[in-house]
């Protein structure tokens, strides 16, 4: 049997915005929260452009950034999972465009929409994957492994498409968080990296593929 092939985007944002006004585009600056833990878990958001970060901060003040989204994403899916308030934050990392989709409506359009279902589906279960890779990764490897995937994942090297190569502009003080080390380290990480050639600054950061031996090193 041949292979089903995922809803294209187009047709995903086309179920999205025949909602109506139950989803809404909003438009978000860089750095500004799109909601906050422990706020009201009332929508789904759906990401058209740009790239946004998830973080998760202890009742003792320690945060730590869970996930990093690019455009064709969706997040806050626990508001139709029966979760009640948010368990993390979500902030914009570049200036955003999203899809705000009402948690009812969203329910409607997976219950009323199989090929839409299937789709969103198969997004969670990646997701998850991507969540399990994250943790194994944290209790395993080292920050400088750690760090050299987060920098891959962010050029969606291995990833559908096109490898960007060029990333958003990120500060080490967020890459710590991603890495759970601490700043100073990954400004060394980083400078090895640039010298041994698998980074560049120019006009951002770009990523090689070399980079992928670092991973691959016991």
């Amino acid at each position: 049997m041949p292979k089903k092939r995922p809803l294209p985007r187009s047709d995903v944002e086309s179920v999205l915005q025949s909602l109506g006004a139950k989803a809404k585009i909003v438009e978000c600056r860089k750095k500004s929260s799109i909601f906050v833990q422990g706020g009201p878990a009332n929508a789904v958001f759906f990401i058209k452009k740009g790239k946004v970060k998830l973080m998760v901060t202890s009742e003792q003040g320690k945060a730590a950034i869970i996930g990093v989204l690019n455009g064709g994403s969706f997040f806050g899916e626990g508001s139709i999972a029966g979760q009640p308030l948010r368990m993390m934050t979500a902030s914009a990392i570049t200036d955003c465009s999203l899809l705000r989709i009402e948690k009812s409506a969203m329910a409607a359009a997976l219950r009323e929409n199989k090929e839409f279902s299937a789709m969103f589906t198969a997004y969670m279960l990646s997701r998850n994957l991507r969540y399990e890779a994250d943790l194994v990764d944290l209790l395993f490897n080292s920050s400088e492994k750690r760090l050299a995937r987060i920098l891959l994942l962010l050029a969606r090297y291995g990833m559908e498409g096109q490898p960007q190569r060029i990333v958003p502009k990120i500060s080490h003080e967020m890459l710590a968080q991603m890495v759970g080390t601490t700043r100073q380290h990954i400004s060394e990480f980083m400078n090895k990296f640039r010298k041994l050639g698998f980074i560049d600054y120019n006009g951002g950061l770009e990523v090689h593929s070399s980079l992928i031996d670092i991973t691959l090193h016991d």
